[in-house]
């Protein structure tokens, strides 16, 4: 292939431009499609944090809310854009998976020292606030971040993450950590169901409809729902005390900090942004605006700045850290609709359903193997995904010298925890975590590790791309 060939973009076929105002019913529509797309990856996140750390099924359903109100907003930023704040274009934002198991570290950590699930939820909002400012920080400086945390680097860490992950949908889909202490985990009812919601994800998945495709999360979760309730395994009764209508409340349960959950948290948001830098980029490229040049790294910057101050404001109101939703640049394709007008109506969608306490209470009752079900196959994909961003460059000798380090250290932290129990309390906390140790050994054997013959020959065409 020639240089100008892998440098050319193809054009999408829109109905309706970035620019473009849709009638209501069309805007309506497309916003819909959106929302099925995206509205239980928002809410998984919440509701596997609610059950690990313990939390009431009143304050889980906050959390909840909190976790869609937030996204509301944060979309409405993304897509209106003010001043240099927001990318401008039609990108989703939700809770991030990326961080789930820090945050659920930090929290059991908090609780292992006789806190309560308010003062660990308090924890992880402070080290979150804080570490959001890292984030916004570098959106200054994209190009320069770009070079330290490439493809192989990034995709390695996304991996580390997917991987990690795994161990919580498979602890769901045996019935969850109640089930370990009651005798029922792994029961033949458990992984039945589990199993059946796994199988109408994947065969919905294949379907030739898009939007079954879509919706393919959502619509497994629901049947497994309905079986489960149908069966009597899920309490109604436990939505008494859960309010209707709830009123946003900044640092609902205050605010703490802990150092070494921050530098965990640090360090995943600069991994985010290499993320949102790639979703960014395919929202623009479906949205025919240009990938490359000074408006497209004005686009990218305002898109990851936004990120960052989403993610402070969902600190601010007692929920978990933001960024782009993947998923959703699917729709765009999908409908050929890229307004960013959309994301107005989607915005209010979120805001609306968010403030309503008593929806996040019903999806909290979700029984563990239904969830787990679903929570497999999104963690697996989080895992595939950093296989096929590891893959967009040439994987040389030397790249796949980096990998093996890379998990190879990252993984043996997770496999014999007690090789890290002589070090210091707060060594222990950043090295006992997989993402971490394998992330922080890729940027090191990146940056010393000579570059083979194609490594320089992929940078240069990466050059003339730039240029181009």
């Amino acid at each position: 292939m020639s240089q100008e060939s892998s440098c050319n973009y193809k054009e999408f076929e829109l109905i309706y431009g970035l620019n473009d105002n849709p009638p209501m019913k069309d805007a309506l529509f497309a916003a819909l499609q959106h929302f099925l797309a995206m509205f239980i990856g928002i809410m998984t996140p919440p509701i596997i944090i609610s059950g690990a750390l313990g939390m009431s099924p009143q304050m889980s359903a906050y959390m909840i809310s909190m976790a869609l109100f937030v996204s509301g907003v944060a979309t409405f930023i993304q897509a209106r854009k003010f001043g240099p704040l927001g990318s401008g274009m039609l990108s989703i934002q939700g809770t991030s998976f990326a961080f789930l198991s820090t945050i659920i570290s930090i929290g059991m950590g908090v609780i292992g020292k006789g806190g309560s699930p308010e003062e660990a939820v308090a924890t992880i909002c402070g080290v979150a606030l804080v570490g959001s400012i890292i984030q916004m920080t570098c959106s200054r400086f994209l190009p320069m971040l770009r070079k330290v945390f490439p493809p192989l680097v990034s995709g390695i860490v996304v991996t580390m993450i997917g991987l990690s992950l795994i161990k919580v949908g498979i602890i769901d889909f045996g019935g969850g950590f109640a089930a370990m202490g009651d005798g029922s985990f792994g029961s033949i009812k458990n992984l039945c169901l589990g199993g059946l919601v796994l199988a109408i994800i994947v065969v919905l998945n294949r379907s030739k409809r898009p939007f079954v495709r879509i919706s393919s999360v959502a619509i497994g979760l629901l049947v497994g729902y309905a079986i489960s309730a149908a069966m009597g395994d899920v309490n109604f009764s436990q939505l008494e005390k859960v309010q209707m209508v709830s009123i946003p409340m900044p640092f609902k349960y205050g605010i703490g900090f802990d150092w070494s959950g921050f530098i965990l948290m640090a360090f995943l948001y600069i991994i985010t942004i290499v993320e949102s830098i790639g979703d960014l980029t395919a929202t623009a490229m479906l949205s025919n605006k240009p990938v490359k040049g000074p408006e497209y790294i004005k686009t990218i910057s305002g898109g990851v700045l936004a990120d960052g101050f989403n993610s402070a404001l969902a600190a601010v109101f007692n929920t978990f850290p933001n960024t782009t939703f993947s998923q959703n640049n699917g729709v765009i394709q999908l409908t050929g609709v890229a307004s960013r007008y959309v994301g107005f109506y989607i915005a209010g969608l979120l805001v609306l359903v968010g403030i309503f306490p008593i929806v996040g209470g019903i999806f909290s009752l979700i029984p563990k193997p239904v969830l787990g079900g679903a929570t497999l196959i999104l963690f697996g994909s989080v895992a595939a995904a950093g296989v096929k961003i590891m893959a967009s460059q040439a994987i040389t000798r030397r790249a796949m010298l980096i990998m093996a380090l890379s998990f190879g250290t990252g993984l043996g932290v997770v496999f014999a925890p007690d090789i890290v129990k002589q070090l210091p309390a707060f060594a222990q906390t950043i090295f006992g975590s997989a993402i971490t140790t394998g992330g922080f050994t890729a940027i090191i054997a990146n940056l010393v590790l000579p570059m083979d013959v194609d490594d320089v020959e992929h940078h240069e065409m990466e050059a003339v791309c730039e240029d181009a």
